[in-house]
């Protein structure tokens, strides 16, 4: 038998999509603009190319940077306007239907995945660590951590007493799944690359 929904006016999780999908969208519109950049002066460095380590230009230049026909960043410029709106629809006191955010959750695992999928392809491929790009994972891992939190303790999906009183205890948690995936992140970056000896020499080179 399913238990009734509850937390159905998540405030705390509508101000992190509001806060995740401005920092989210402001980094594709800059990769966007670095993008555009690009095309107009193929000769021209990217603004946030750092070193060879640390840089925008491998990463939009590569077929990985277009793997839709198109550069990636239009998927976000379109995509976190979604946790914008529903953020401050939540604020402003709306409810949405259980296959609304169904589908809300369906968007957000797509991007972690494919965020999964960047992550992969930068350190193990390209071998460079983009800064826009890692502003994007930086909110988009914590987002997926706590929205599939809030369907579980909620009763959106259904589940048992016990899975929903953990779903919500596991909320107080993300921060630190988010902070603990960021290092394994930095871990195999490290493994792979050298990544932080290279980065502290860049800083102070």
């Amino acid at each position: 038998m399913a238990l009734p929904q509850t937390h159905t006016r998540p405030t705390a999780l509508a101000v992190w999509l509001i806060i995740a999908g401005a920092i989210g969208w402001w980094a594709a519109f800059s990769l966007t603009i670095e993008k555009l950049h690009a095309l107009v002066d193929p000769d021209a460095g990217a603004a946030c190319d750092i070193s060879p380590l640390v840089q925008c230009s491998a990463n939009l230049g590569s077929w990985q940077g277009s793997v839709f026909g198109f550069p990636n960043p239009l998927l976000g410029l379109a995509g976190w306007v979604a946790p914008i709106v529903v953020g401050t629809a939540i604020l402003a006191g709306a409810r949405f239907a259980r296959w609304f955010w169904i589908t809300f959750w369906a968007g957000i695992a797509f991007a972690f995945g494919f965020v999964i999928w960047l992550v992969s392809q930068s350190i193990y491929d390209l071998h460079t660590l983009c800064p826009w790009c890692m502003v994007t994972w930086a909110v988009t891992i914590p987002t997926f951590y706590a929205v599939t939190l809030h369907l579980l303790r909620s009763g959106i999906v259904p589940a048992p007493a016990g899975v929903r009183k953990a779903a919500n205890a596991g909320m107080a948690w993300v921060p630190l799944a988010a902070i603990l995936s960021y290092a394994v992140i930095l871990l195999l970056a490290q493994i792979e690359m050298n990544a932080v000896v290279q980065i502290v020499n860049d800083l102070f080179r």
